[in-house]
């Protein structure tokens, strides 16, 4: 192996950037490895931190994208890398330094075609309601068995990872991120590895620091955007890839037309509010489940977040599924921000 290639994709990040540079850039790989920004045309600092970082770094390189949504921006990576493996970051994040070294040689042990790690979930600021909105989409009760997410023990075969590591000659043979998905790419390019008979691993010992979003309003977006691709995904793969995906788009529709049970069936009414009240329990639940949380006096927030990230993802969803049955362009129901 000669060399590494590190894409990715930014737009808008310059609360994030430094950081993110400062730990891409001090790795302790010994092999040669070139990092390359895709930038979405950034309105904000994003393009000034990372020409102060240009002129000291001369593995690093900026790229523009015109399209400004991610999956053109993984394409314009994979086209201009020179490196004969990959690793696809976020700007979001902060890696540690070994965090090549490991994904590398688990790769090349492992003989994958795609490996990733933990994503350790932080609160973008010490607020109560950022605190919260981290613990919500890091707890099984919000996510569901999404091991990157919730953490693993061991290293485990999984249906996908973040912050994957390819080799870059996998492209060659699958083909690169479909442009069409402009949210849960990696979720048919995964999807893709394994109907090729690939392999994809999640590994326990190593994570990535993971800055949520920074108001309830983003993080309910989030998740109605990953609702409404995810009828696409599965309509590119043949299949659902996860049965949890049904759950919040069931609460939903159960959540409306529960109320109409009144006036058919009592006991199915009672049955309803049973329903919804023993969801709300859950949820304050693991709000109060350890004292820390007690403590940042999260749990006034965190019940309404899981309530939210679940009807934002439900809605999202059913709009997908009908966006689709009539034939429409899901491409409009995005709007780019960070």
């Amino acid at each position: 192996m000669n060399k590494v290639s590190i894409i990715c994709p930014i737009l808008n990040e310059e609360k994030y950037m430094r950081f993110f540079l400062e730990s891409i850039l001090h790795q302790t790989l010994k092999i040669d490895y070139e990092v390359i920004l895709i930038d979405g045309i950034s309105t904000d600092r994003t393009r000034e931190i990372v020409h102060d970082y240009l002129l000291k770094y001369p593995n690093l390189s900026l790229l523009d994208n015109p399209c400004r949504f991610t999956p053109h921006a993984l394409n314009i990576g994979i086209d201009n890398c020179k490196g004969d493996m990959l690793v696809r970051v976020d700007a979001h994040s902060i890696y540690p330094s070994n965090y090549l070294d490991t994904l590398i040689e688990a790769s090349i042990k492992l003989n994958a075609d795609n490996v990733g790690c933990i994503v350790n979930t932080l609160p973008s600021t010490n607020s109560k309601k950022c605190k919260a909105i981290a613990y919500v989409i890091s707890h099984p009760f919000g996510v569901g068995n999404s091991y990157f997410r919730i953490g693993t023990s061991e290293i485990r075969k999984v249906d996908t990872v973040p912050f994957g590591c390819f080799k870059k000659s996998l492209f060659d043979t699958i083909g690169h991120f479909d442009e069409e998905l402009l949210v849960n790419q990696d979720d048919e390019f995964n999807s893709r590895i394994l109907k090729n008979g690939g392999q994809i691993y999640l590994l326990p010992n190593i994570s990535v620091d993971y800055f949520a979003r920074d108001s309830i309003r983003k993080t309910m977006k989030m998740f109605y955007q990953y609702g409404l691709y995810k009828p696409l995904v599965n309509l590119k793969i043949g299949r659902r890839t996860s049965t949890r995906q049904l759950f919040p788009m069931l609460f939903l529709v159960g959540l409306c037309i529960g109320p109409l049970s009144m006036f058919i069936d009592t006991k199915i009414f009672y049955l309803y509010i049973f329903i919804i009240n023993l969801y709300f329990f859950i949820g304050i639940f693991f709000s109060l489940n350890t004292f820390e949380k007690i403590k940042e006096g999260v749990v006034l927030f965190m019940p309404l977040i899981f309530f939210l990230v679940h009807i934002s993802y439900g809605y999202g969803y059913i709009f997908g599924k009908i966006k689709l049955l009539s034939g429409k362009n899901l491409k409009n129901s995005i709007k780019i921000t960070r």
